[in-house]
């Protein structure tokens, strides 16, 4: 068992590090809609979405009338795309604004290569 010290010591260097990062979709796979949404953290995302499953609770309110239709079974989640951070990357407010922004960029280009909006998908145009 770790001592008191040893335990806050390891949640101090987990706290500063970056986790994986990217874009995913989560797919209907009755309908084929999808939803393509990115994050900061892609293990935590994937974590939120089953626990969401395995309480029949949707996180994302777009995808709510659906799942209550089809049920949680019929929701997949799918990675798309991932970044991963340098090792030796600083984590500072500079830093995590360069990949926030390059996340960003990704979901962009998958927006764009998708097109989940309508009848493809649960994304909303920007206005």
């Amino acid at each position: 068992m770790l001592d008191k010290n040893k335990k806050k010591e390891l949640s101090s260097a987990y706290a500063q590090t970056f986790r994986a990062m990217g874009v995913y979709q989560i797919r209907n796979t009755s309908n084929g809609k999808i939803y393509v949404v990115s994050s900061m953290d892609l293990e935590g995302a994937r974590n939120r979405f089953d626990f969401g499953k395995q309480m029949n609770m949707s996180i994302f309110h777009e995808l709510q009338k659906d799942w209550q239709a089809f049920g949680p079974n019929c929701f997949v989640f799918e990675e798309l795309d991932r970044l991963k951070p340098d090792d030796d990357a600083p984590v500072d407010a500079t830093s995590q604004k360069h990949y926030r922004d390059e996340v960003d960029a990704l979901l962009e280009l998958w927006l764009e290569k998708l097109q989940p909006y309508e009848e493809k998908g649960y994304n909303r145009r920007k206005r």
